[in-house]
């Protein structure tokens, strides 16, 4: 081999070896894969600008051209590495070509690319094809061709768009062929546009930082700012508060809420309202000041919520089983003075309060027997008075309270009255935990239209044959689960069909909706509508909704349009929008934006600013990337940092690492989310010291402080971590190696009874996990098992035992010996221990992914 092809053969390997692969857009006007082209002139006075820039830069102007389709493509696909195809002969195979848009400036960004030209060029000819082949790499190493001489000819199959300069008579266009199953007209029109626009800015100003200059034109530009963005609404002059007064007056004796055996009419959840409301402001609440309200989901957290908004108060949710710590911090970051409580929830808060002498707490039962006035108070509260805090886990270390308004709930409320169709005299059921953002439209919004809300109790909600008993019996119309527990119901309606006569929506939210389980859902439930929202604690909660009858056409689940007086955007670093279909940052903006992190500024100014598109407005940057689809509808891609939803849960990775970093013994620490068999998730640590540490210490440890839904389900000691090149923690590495470990390090004892043996596959069936790898002694928790994964055990053994029993039982032996007990046929009136116990299972959220406590 001669030296001439040894260099083309080692230039060729270090393009193909570096690998990379560039997707535009998917924007077609129909399913069938046809060709079809696109000219645009190019403008006299424009080509004799680019050459006599071309002459200035002392490069050929096919550099100018080549560095211009690279600016596109890194504005179509959002990534500064491109790979496309390009035409080096005449009658030549396109090779791959790769290019960085990294180049701060236009003239760096034409000198890579005469770089690169140059090298192709110079080893042009050498059978790329084979080579690859010889690497063992099969597929298409680029999906767009760039040919500057114009020359054309048939798309390849796996060529979807052809851009090229033709030049006839003098004259100058840029010419595109284009696959009508990829891109409509209209859009080969707009990539057109976005070549013609990179080729003016580069002719105009090389100097120019091409980062902080958009390609889109201004109708592209309006038609995302202002015709994208939800419908404008003008919002009553009321309060929500306000609203439900109007209808406690309209239907004083209509029921407003149940909870167990317990209900209120409108009268008289409004005077208890009233009482608690009153008893806050003799104890010297303000306007915005903070109220925690630390109860059970139960009546009277209902009458609380509506006492702190009829006061002019700012509420504060807090759950009785959260650690003291996390308690602690809440409270004192929040600057809460005072407490609403009830006798049983105050375990851990009284704890948490022997550091914070300041506040005070306030029982609701004393409130209401010190026989304050049941009128309504009258106190003037503002649209921009702040309404709640909710926090959300935070990176570092420390939880952060986003603040919203009152127009901006009201907002939402609304917005979830019109995609649900709540009207009056339906029920709206309450399922999901206080500290989750969407407990509160669940709550109240039933109030604003003459409704009803049920709060479904914990215990019913976990035994999911009488969760849909309840929704039965209570005629509930309108539900909102996380996709994970709407996949426990179907399954179980699935096997046990029922008529959900007064059911006609179900909103899903918190993680992404799968196609398959909207397909299950409508085989099942063909007359229910399934609401699949999206929004974030920062927004006054969802700013999307997609509204489906019947399974999407496409592959995945939208996010649906933007909600009205929301402005939901896709831009760029720069908070420019990008291309209709390319990815990008997802922002808000509008009457839904809160007001920030509660004193916290670091991390207000970092997410929260000034609207570059309406003056006077608030823009949120919340990590999310997205895109727009045909149609006007928002597509969720993923998240820019660490940030994960696990069973509707917003968690921060960082603030789980940070945690397990302070246990002694733990010299460095990951925590990672592995994805099971059945598509759930669930966080895994690894962790590197001298030596193993108990993984019951480590659960302690890290649940004094945590939620448990962000207690790792599994723990993993490791010498060292592995690093990357960049001697970085190597996640991708280590997310891996969960998928790979066995979740609990211990020895394995075979099941010996065919009880154990039927257990041990019913776990393997729910866990994911072969059944011989299924031992006796396994604790069902520990192999990765949550309150979800039990009901669904229940529900593969026929329901011979409950959540109840695999939480008191959840080791394989001891669960078996109950099995075998409650198989046994009754002797006279006795009963089984478990059907002898009260049926309260403590804490355990219906969402929560990790360890049952």
């Amino acid at each position: 081999m001669g030296k001439l092809t040894e260099s083309d053969r080692e230039f060729w390997r270090g393009v193909i070896v570096a690998g990379g692969f560039t997707a535009i857009p998917r924007w077609p006007a129909d399913t069938a894969a046809t060709i079809a082209e696109h000219e645009a002139p190019i403008a006299d006075d424009l080509v004799e600008e680019l050459r006599r820039a071309a002459e200035d830069l002392a490069t050929p102007i096919s550099s100018l051209l080549l560095a211009a389709h690279a600016k596109v493509l890194a504005t179509l696909s959002g990534e500064r590495e491109v790979v496309t195809g390009y035409v080096a002969t005449a009658t030549g195979r396109p090779v791959p070509c790769r290019l960085t848009t990294e180049h701060a400036s236009w003239l760096a960004l034409v000198r890579e690319a005469r770089h690169t030209e140059s090298g192709l060029l110079a080893h042009r000819g050498f059978p790329v094809d084979d080579l690859r082949k010889e690497l063992g790499l099969s597929g298409a190493p680029f999906e767009t061709v760039f040919d500057p001489a114009g020359a054309g000819g048939d798309l390849a199959a796996d060529t979807v768009l052809w851009v090229g300069v033709a030049r006839r008579a003098g004259r100058w266009a840029l010419r595109l062929r284009y696959r009508t199953d990829v891109l409509d007209a209209d859009y080969a029109a707009r990539v057109a546009g976005y070549h013609l626009t990179a080729l003016s800015l580069i002719a105009a100003d090389p100097d120019a930082e091409h980062g902080r200059q958009s390609l889109l034109s201004a109708e592209e530009a309006r038609y995302q700012l202002e015709d994208l963005v939800g419908a404008r609404r003008e919002l009553p002059p009321f309060r929500f508060h306000e609203l439900f007064e109007q209808r406690v007056q309209a239907h004083p004796d209509a029921v407003a809420a149940v909870h167990g055996e317990r209900e209120w009419t409108y009268r008289e959840l409004n005077a208890r309202a009233n009482q608690l409301g009153r008893a806050l402001l003799a104890r010297g609440l303000r306007r915005e000041d903070v109220v925690a309200v630390v109860t059970e989901r139960n009546l009277d957290w209902m009458a609380s919520v509506l006492a702190v908004f009829k006061a002019g108060g700012a509420y504060l949710p807090i759950e009785p089983h959260f650690p003291a710590d996390r308690i602690a911090t809440t409270i004192s970051r929040a600057e809460c003075r005072l407490v609403l409580t009830e006798p049983g929830s105050t375990t851990t808060l009284d704890k948490a309060l022997e550091a914070l002498p300041g506040v005070q707490t306030v029982f609701v039962d004393t409130a209401y027997a010190e026989d304050h006035a049941q009128a309504d108070l009258g106190i003037t509260v503002t649209p921009d008075q702040l309404a709640y805090i909710y926090f959300t886990s935070g990176s570092t270390g420390q939880p952060k309270g986003a603040m919203c308004e009152q127009a901006g709930m009201l907002n939402h409320l609304y917005a979830k009255i019109d995609a649900c169709e709540i009207g009056e005299g339906q029920v709206v059921g309450q399922i999901a935990p206080q500290c989750f953002d969407i407990s509160l439209w669940q709550l109240i919004s039933a109030l604003m239209v003459g409704g009803r809300t049920v709060i479904i109790e914990q215990d019913v909600i976990l035994d999911v044959q009488r969760f849909v008993d309840k929704v039965i019996d209570q005629r509930i119309a309108v539900l909102q689960v996380v996709p994970s527990y709407l996949e426990v119901v179907l399954t179980y309606l699935e096997q046990h069909p029922r008529e959900l006569t007064e059911l006609h929506c179900v909103s899903a939210t918190g993680e992404a909706l799968k196609k398959e389980l909207t397909e299950r859902w409508f085989a099942a439930e063909p007359g229910i509508k399934l609401v699949n929202a999206y929004g974030l604690t920062e927004t006054s909660d969802d700013t999307n909704h997609e509204v489906m009858d019947r399974a999407p056409d496409g592959d995945r689940v939208p996010l649906g349009p933007a909600s009205p007086n929301m402005n939901v955007y896709v831009l760029d670093e720069q908070l420019s929008p990008v291309p209709l279909g390319a990815p990008g940052l997802i922002a808000f903006a509008g009457v839904c934006v809160g007001r920030g992190y509660v004193n916290d500024p670091d991390r207000t100014r970092a997410a929260y600013m000034a609207d570059p598109h309406r003056p006077g407005e608030r823009l949120y940057l919340g990590g999310d990337y997205g895109r727009w689809l045909p149609g006007g509808k928002l597509d969720f891609l993923g998240r820019k940092d660490s940030q994960v939803k696990i069973s509707g849960f917003r968690i921060e990775i960082g603030e789980i690492e940070n945690t397990l970093l302070r246990v002694p013994g733990v010299r460095d620490g990951a925590v990672v989310v592995a994805e099971r068999p059945d598509q759930s998730k669930q966080l895994v640590a690894f962790y590197a010291g001298t030596q193993p540490l108990e993984v019951d210490l480590l659960r302690e440890r890290l649940g004094a402080s945590l939620p448990h839904y962000m207690v790792p389900a599994a723990f993993h000691w490791q010498e060292n971590l592995p690093l990357t090149a960049n001697s970085k923690i190597d996640k991708k590495s280590l997310t891996a190696l969960a998928g790979e470990l066995e979740t609990v390090e211990q020895g394995y004892e075979a099941p010996r009874t065919p009880t154990e043996e039927r257990l041990a596959a019913a776990w393997a069936k729910v866990l994911g996990v072969p059944a011989d790898q299924i031992g006796r002694a396994d604790h069902f928790f520990d192999r990765g098992g949550n309150s979800l994964s039990a009901v669904k055990l229940a529900i593969a053994l026929g329901r011979i035992v409950s959540l109840k029993d695999v939480i008191r039982c959840p080791v394989l032996a001891d669960l078996a010996e109950l099995v075998d007990v409650k198989s046994q046929p009754p002797v006279g009136l006795l009963q089984s221990p478990s059907e002898a116990e009260d049926t309260q299972t403590g804490g355990v959220e219906p969402m929560a992914s990790s360890r049952a406590n």
